[in-house]
């Protein structure tokens, strides 16, 4: 990927100090998912785990300090985000020399971090991030992609089916209209790629380019998904319920 200056490759709400451009994060966000996440993934979906992956940044660097894939071959609730999030606190809390380095290995208070899940994070995910005190993340994938490209509705229709209460006076129409959580929070920020790129205000070429780049990482999927939808059809063991 080209650099990021040329071309592409109810209460207080929560706030985030990421020191960071946005297009200076985007690339990061993309060329991680590319380099690291993606192959974690590609072993993931051969063997049964949906194509779900996640990865924690320092906010100050933008240094990768874990990356995850599902592993729902071992447990359903192994979604990617929470075997992330697993992961991340077993390491080792870092020192303060080591705090300074910010490198893969160690473990930095969670305010300090950034979130990147490759899809939409669902109920389960969300309640983790939350719990585990991420207070900005940001994703490739929305819920309807994971519904509409990969075949997997359950993210959207768990949120739709347990937690989506009508209200007085609702109708099923005003019911579907409603958003399905809140993005921006007490607890957390949640941004789609894009519109962190709507956020960095480029020039209309420059903003194309960077979609176009968005777009490209997003196709790489492709592949992972047709390899997990004929593993599911092929009877390839999972110990996830919802497939």
């Amino acid at each position: 990927m080209a650099s990021a200056t040329s071309s592409p490759s109810s209460g207080a709400r929560a706030t985030t100090t990421s020191p960071k451009d946005p297009i200076t994060l985007l690339s990061t966000i993309l060329r991680l998912t590319e380099e690291r996440i993606i192959p974690l993934t590609r072993a993931g979906v051969s063997s049964g785990s949906k194509l779900f992956g996640a990865a924690i940044l320092s906010r100050s660097s933008l240094n990768p300090l874990t990356v995850s894939t599902n592993n729902e071959r071992e447990s359903p609730l192994l979604h990617g985000e929470i075997n992330c999030i697993q992961q991340y606190f077993a390491l080792p809390p870092a020192s303060f020399s080591e705090t300074l380095e910010e490198k893969e290995g160690y473990r930095i208070p969670t305010k300090d971090t950034i979130f990147i899940a490759t899809h939409e994070p669902c109920s389960l995910c969300l309640s983790g991030i939350t719990w585990a005190g991420f207070n900005e993340f940001y994703y490739l994938f929305t819920y309807e992609d994971s519904r509409d490209l990969f075949a997997i509705p359950y993210d959207i229709e768990i949120l739709e089916e347990v937690f989506r209460v009508k209200a007085p006076g609702d109708t099923e129409e005003s019911l579907e209209t409603r958003p399905l959580y809140n993005r921006r929070n007490k607890f957390f920020v949640g941004r789609s790629l894009v519109e962190l790129l709507e956020e960095a205000a480029l020039s209309e070429g420059e903003t194309e380019k960077w979609k176009m780049e968005i777009e490209r990482v997003k196709g790489l999927y492709n592949g992972l998904s047709k390899t997990y939808q004929d593993g599911k059809k092929g009877g390839v063991e999972s110990a996830s319920v919802w497939k």
